[in-house]
């Protein structure tokens, strides 16, 4: 067979995490809207150019080589020699003219269903039917293949910044972006060289310890803004989950989010958990299911060198409070900004491998909610995952077509039935939220709520006009 790529421990975790309900594949939905010349046979002449062109590159061809055992101790990437690209790449269409909703139904019936382990894991669905001559790209990808991080990347080189470039080739056909090359060192460690490996991998554990420690003595001292694992109350975010999901967005302008930022003196990422907090609360006390402790939300963080092409998996994360259990929206997001400062403070000055580490120590408690029977019943290392991504800065086509919208999809799993993650693009902040639909009914009043929480933010700031 091919040449192979091993996996690294963080991705083999993603394998690990798969099960029938905890399925570990995120995901984007992208809207676009049609040049006036547009085709109306456009999305059929499509498929007939997937048919064409068999051609695929890494990490699109690259399939498990033990995919009826995920957590196989020698598991890792091979090249599909019997790579179909019709069962990746697939046309859907909603009833003419569908809407939002209707989108939104199907999208959540498509990230309803696993991967198949025995093909390269990810799919494409390329839908139309959307008002207006609009269609929509649906994408899913297992993350241990990729990280959202890698997903942007990706992204941005699929599309072009071209209104006029009509002859984009599709994201699986181009080849993986070249690394810079590295200088050659000795093909043999010295022992010196060894040795400060050793001392640098214990200097690592000594960092990470100590971080951990630091919010240990808080949690002692009461000091509620450096958030503990475990520390979060238990709720009905928390519970058993099935397989089904569901799938509601929210889009925002950037800039009207900078000026909430600006005058509450935090920054964007506080405002979106500030948002997120808003609706959860209104959401939850609905339900009469708003617990009187804060939610707490595990926030990935980027350790990525900037000019890293991506690939594989490089998350910290860290711990913040929701402060959920606060009615006024200004001390809301002040006692948010206080966490995150906090939890931030924690990770300067740490190496790479040091924050890898304190990552680990702090998402070790959540192995204790996927023993069977346990979530809901052992207290939660946090209530939910709220991810915020960087997208692409200026105005992407497909073929002419405008990308108005790029809304993420990622990973419900046991014991954490809701995740939010945002992706920017251009001047628009867009809001992904995705849960287990039985767990969480009537999940898509979240997307309504984060609205009437940025606009209970702006009047209390006085920031209406």
């Amino acid at each position: 067979m091919a040449a192979t790529k091993r996996l690294n421990s963080l991705d083999w975790s993603f394998l690990a995490g798969e099960t029938r309900e905890s399925m570990m594949h995120v995901g984007g939905l992208m809207t676009f809207t049609p040049p006036d010349d547009a085709s109306p046979d456009f999305l059929r002449q499509l498929m007939e150019e997937v048919r064409q062109d068999s051609q695929v590159y890494s990490p699109w061809n690259l399939k498990l080589r033990h995919p009826n055992l995920l957590t196989h101790p020698l598991q890792s990437w091979v090249e599909d020699e019997n790579f179909d690209v019709e069962y990746h790449i697939r046309r859907s269409a909603l009833p003419t003219p569908g809407d939002e909703r209707e989108l939104g139904i199907l999208v959540s019936r498509l990230h309803s269903h696993n991967v198949d382990f025995h093909r390269p894991p990810w799919e494409v669905h390329f839908i139309e039917g959307l008002e207006g001559g609009r269609f929509a790209i649906y994408f899913k990808v297992h993350h241990s293949l990729i990280d959202g991080y890698t997903g942007i990347k990706i992204l941005a080189r699929s599309f072009s910044s071209d209104a006029n470039e009509r002859d984009t080739p599709l994201f699986y056909l181009l080849p993986p972006a070249a690394r810079e090359p590295k200088l050659k060192e000795e093909h043999v460690p010295t022992l010196e060289a060894l040795w400060q490996g050793v001392q640098g991998q214990l200097e690592s554990s000594r960092g990470a310890v100590k971080a951990l420690m630091q919010v240990v003595q808080a949690a002692r001292s009461h000091d509620h803004s450096l958030v503990v694992p475990m520390q979060a109350p238990n709720s009905v975010l928390n519970q058993k989950i099935s397989r089904n999901r569901r799938f509601s967005t929210q889009q925002f302008k950037v800039e009207r989010l900078k000026r909430i930022a600006k005058a509450s003196h935090g920054t964007l990422n506080d405002v979106v958990l500030a948002l997120c907090a808003g609706a959860l609360r209104r959401f939850l006390h609905e339900q009469d299911g708003l617990p009187t402790e804060p939610l707490t939300a595990m926030l990935p963080v980027n350790i990525r060198p900037k000019d890293d092409p991506g690939g594989g998996n490089a998350v910290g994360a860290i711990l913040a409070s929701l402060a959920t259990d606060i009615t006024d929206p200004i001390e809301r997001i002040n006692t948010i900004i206080g966490s995150t400062t906090r939890a931030k403070e924690q990770l300067q000055g740490m190496s790479k491998s040091t924050i890898l580490q304190f990552t680990s120590m702090l998402m070790a408690p959540m192995l204790l909610s996927q023993i069977p029977g346990a979530a809901g019943r052992v207290r939660p290392a946090f209530n939910l995952a709220i991810s915020n991504v960087p997208g692409p800065e200026t105005p992407l086509y497909f073929r002419g077509y405008r990308l108005d919208s790029y809304f993420p999809l990622s990973i419900p799993f046991l014991g954490y039935g809701l995740n939010i993650t945002v992706v920017t693009y251009v001047d628009t902040l867009n809001f992904g939220f995705i849960g287990c639909r039985d767990t969480l009914p009537h999940l898509q009043r979240l997307a309504v709520y984060s609205r009437e929480a940025l606009e209970e933010l702006e009047l209390a700031l006085g920031l209406t006009d």
